[in-house]
């Protein structure tokens, strides 16, 4: 039996939820946020737990001062928040970077062999595995079919690393990851996880599942940018080159030679980032206050909603990888006959105050393989009511029906409204956006 959500119901309290927006007609309408897969807001506890640390905002490790002390407790207690986010194993060290991209690019440099990688992940799991030999394995119409190609490329000849996607960034689909950890270990290699997408949706435990690393960042998990961990065994981590050569990563220097920190330091040179790990943290400490199933329920609730919604509008055409896939995060991709995705999302902005992705999702092999050029992706997160997706139902339903109010144009490879009259930058004030100049 489906759950029955309060239509004025989100799940938890996010930035940004009263935001008002203008429209392209004139008025306001409050916003409609379908992109939590790009950027989800910050959730009230990391902004709160920023606001605390700040007065504290000190130097990392290098000082004796009273404020340096409190952000060094900060920053090193924010390694057991993620830690104890992810179940992980007694051998797993927590690295802090800048996101995922970051993070896997640091594992690309530690990886003593060749990667296997399947052709539908997001850039950052495909482009930094090239360096000790990437391997590629195309995905099938079945999810079944897909997993027999890995298990074939795996035991065709040894290969250090499988990474996968917990959940398509395109999609949603979800891999069957402790399946694919127990195959991975059977063939002599280890299993990476990007979980960007699938963090922020389902609870994953390393220790239960057998990952043996993970990434994610800390924007798609309700905290602000510019902060990500990966999550490993430590025995390759303390083998390899620091990621990064510089203070904070050593023991000793000398003149000719100098003798690197073990993991997580030695990948951590220069100042770091505190109030990221912090907000990481505090998101990963909301996020584990939450009941599970609660969240799944949400999630599904909505997206069905969402499903069934766009299944009714003449036109739209849901886009999926696998035929069989038994699960899925709360993301939906679509196509509309007869419009652009840049031009569906650029009404839906302008005239309706609601924010979804088009594009290629940075997933080009991927797209390239479902024989699109482009898509819509709308998204849904712990600031997501039914009533935000009842909104976004009628808005393509007018679309299809009567179409746009507005008249739209591509300008430099995005579709905008022409005119457009929307002032594009915030008033510093906070009252509302004012134009430049």
């Amino acid at each position: 039996m489906t759950a029955v959500i309060d239509p004025t119901c989100a799940l938890a309290a996010v930035s940004g939820a009263d935001l008002r927006v203008p429209l392209v007609q004139g008025g306001t309408n409050t916003y409609a946020n379908f992109d939590y897969a790009a950027s989800a807001p910050a959730l009230r506890q990391v902004t709160d737990r920023i606001s605390q640390l700040l007065p504290y905002y000190a130097s990392v490790h290098r000082g004796a001062g009273y404020a340096s002390r409190i952000s060094t407790e900060c920053y090193e207690a924010s390694r057991g928040s993620v830690a104890r986010f992810l179940d992980a194993a007694d051998d797993q060290v927590v690295v802090f970077t800048r996101n995922t991209t970051d993070s896997l690019n640091l594992l690309a440099g530690c990886v003593p062999g060749e990667t296997v990688v399947l052709d539908i992940e997001h850039h950052a799991n495909f482009l930094p595995w090239t360096r000790n030999g990437r391997r590629v394995v195309r995905a099938a119409a079945t999810l079944e079919e897909t997993i027999q190609r890995i298990v074939a490329e795996l035991c065709s000849r040894p290969a250090a690393l499988l990474a996968v996607t917990g959940a398509s960034n395109v999609t949603g689909e979800v891999l069957p990851l402790e399946g694919l950890a127990h195959i991975a270990h059977l063939c002599g290699a280890r299993i990476l996880v990007d979980a960007a997408q699938l963090a922020p949706h389902r609870r994953i435990s390393l220790r239960e599942s057998g990952i043996d690393y993970l990434a994610f960042s800390g924007h798609k998990l309700y905290a602000p940018f510019g902060s990500g961990v990966l999550v490993g065994r430590r025995d390759w981590l303390d083998a390899a080159e620091p990621y990064l050569a510089g203070g904070g990563a050593v023991r000793n220097v000398g003149v000719a030679e100098a003798e690197w920190a073990p993991a997580p330091q030695r990948h951590e040179a220069g100042s770091p980032n505190v109030l990221g790990a912090a907000a990481i943290a505090a998101a990963c400490d909301a996020l584990a206050a939450l009941d599970p199933e609660e969240l799944v329920t949400h999630e599904r609730t909505l997206a069905d909603r969402l499903r069934d919604g766009l299944a009714a509008i003449p036109g739209v055409r849901p886009v999926r990888i696998w035929s069989d896939s038994p699960d899925s995060v709360g993301i939906v991709a679509f196509t509309v006959d007869g419009y652009t995705p840049g031009h569906v999302a650029a009404y839906l902005s302008a005239e309706h105050a609601i924010g979804l992705r088009d594009g290629r999702f940075c997933a080009h092999p991927l797209l390239t393989s479902l024989g699109l050029d482009a898509a819509l992706r709308a998204s849904i997160g712990l600031g997501t009511t039914p009533a935000d997706i009842d909104r976004l139902i009628t808005a393509l339903t007018t679309l299809v029906t009567t179409g746009p109010t507005w008249t739209y144009a591509p300008t430099n490879g995005h579709w905008n409204p022409t005119p457009e009259t929307r002032p594009l930058t915030p008033d510093p004030t906070g009252a509302t956006p004012c134009l430049i100049g």
